[in-house]
């Protein structure tokens, strides 16, 4: 019995560390080559405020959420991202071609989700931020990208890479 157990955990934690080797790969394969200019880029809110990712990110690192309303996988990580910005974690979100202000408005009234969005309606930022996966996320520490991120995140896992960026 003992022999067995032993057996399971080592093929448990070969499994793991193979399935993270191939989630890295695939991460490093799908992340955007973002613009030296990237930080620079200022943008505006839904509600009318204007941001600036260097500026942000001076005190502590800052979280960009790129996501749409028709992503399959930001239906699981929205919700995490709206609880970190609802508890005062820095946190900006992208929401791409999911369709005008009001539209938008009104589907983030629906959740009840209160966080500060950019809307990217025509996919410019986007194209000009060479993303092409939704969910990506962005860490920017001091106006510094110190990591970026695609597909399926936990709110721990997003959390700790805001820790990471601020040592």
């Amino acid at each position: 019995m003992r022999a067995k157990l032993k057996r399971w955990l080592r093929e448990g934690v070969v499994l793991l560390l193979i399935a993270a080797a191939a989630m890295f790969v695939m991460d490093q394969f799908r992340k955007p080559a973002l613009p030296a200019a990237f930080s620079d880029t200022p943008l505006q809110t839904l509600d009318g405020k204007t941001i600036d990712f260097t500026e942000l990110s001076q005190d502590r690192p800052l979280l960009v959420y790129v996501w749409a309303t028709w992503c399959g996988v930001c239906r699981y990580t929205t919700p995490s991202v709206a609880a970190m910005a609802e508890q005062g974690d820095n946190v900006v979100t992208v929401a791409l071609r999911s369709g005008d202000d009001a539209t938008l408005s009104h589907w983030l009234d629906k959740k009840k989700y209160a966080m500060p969005v950019v809307n990217d309606e025509q996919g410019q930022l986007s194209r000009l931020w060479q993303i092409q996966v939704t969910p990506t996320l962005v860490v920017i520490s001091k106006g510094e990208v110190k990591s970026v991120t695609t597909g399926f995140t936990s709110g721990w896992g997003m959390k700790l890479r805001l820790w990471w960026a601020g040592i």
